[in-house]
């Protein structure tokens, strides 16, 4: 007589770096009685991903924007065949967020970039550019849509990210490190922690390495603490534009650029 099957249970463990390591402390948190278990990510899990952010980011900004364009649109690629993972509700919507964003990779600087009238033999020309390393506080619901709207225009950018995910929802985040490890991303370009916020913002905010924090999914209680750890070390504070987590805008890719101007003699 066979012995009845018991399933493998899965723990959900965090993405750093491209891999999918424990938490250093070895915490993780259950999602109620019968669901799955998640790491809790510690400090040092989110020094690591900053750290590692840091040395993916110039490689990634230094590709053009159109083969950015084609990693993301690839991301898209993925998530579509893998879409039973995740939420019916979203996962349209989040694929075609990608598609919207992908198009944007290379026209985003067409659009914002100028040549300034100067008075004197000189071309002065602005662009913008990648800002460095961005904090992301992924919003509590929709997890896997509302992850996807601020991930893919900072991407886009040529920056690389820290996500804070959902905390009381977590698993369509690592599902969707999952397609990020199959997709085209470079390793370390996308880290992602789960855990409990109220125990990993204040590090993110403060951190000397974070260049920008969008704080969409930040409580509301932690607004304030958050904005001031970023004023500290001039941190720059991006909120999705027109107030719409959920939208799309081209505006949303540029809140996480910076603008570079310089000037060349003419004729040259």
């Amino acid at each position: 007589m066979t012995a009845e099957r018991l399933p493998v249970r899965k723990t959900y463990k965090l993405f750093i770096g491209g891999e999918f390591p424990r938490s250093e402390s070895g915490r993780s948190y259950s999602l109620g009685e019968d669901g799955p278990r998640v790491a809790q990510g510690s400090r040092k899990d989110l020094r690591d991903a900053v750290r590692i952010a840091r040395g993916s980011q110039p490689g990634w900004a230094a590709k053009t924007a159109y083969n950015r364009g084609q990693v993301v649109y690839r991301i898209a690629e993925v998530l579509e065949g893998r879409r039973a993972q995740f939420p019916a509700d979203e996962v349209d919507d989040a694929v075609d967020r990608l598609v919207w964003y992908a198009g944007w990779a290379d026209k985003i600087q067409q659009v914002s970039g100028a040549q300034n009238p100067v008075a004197g033999p000189f071309w002065n020309i602005t662009t913008p550019e990648a800002i460095g390393v961005v904090g992301i506080v992924a919003p509590e619901s929709p997890a896997l849509l509302g992850l996807v709207s601020r991930l893919a225009p900072a991407l886009v950018a040529g920056n690389a990210l820290v996500v804070l995910a959902s905390e009381s929802n977590p698993v369509p985040a690592v599902d969707l490190a999952e397609v990020l490890a199959t997709s085209d991303v470079p390793k370390g370009v996308v880290n992602i922690i789960t855990g409990m916020k109220a125990e990993l913002l204040p590090w993110l905010a403060s951190h000397l390495d974070v260049d920008t924090v969008d704080v969409t999914g930040v409580p509301d209680e932690l607004v304030r603490d958050v904005e001031e750890a970023g004023a500290e070390n001039v941190k720059r504070i991006v909120r999705p534009a027109d107030g719409d987590p959920l939208g799309q805008s081209p505006h949303d890719v540029l809140a996480f650029m910076e603008h570079k101007t310089v000037w060349h003699p003419t004729g040259t």
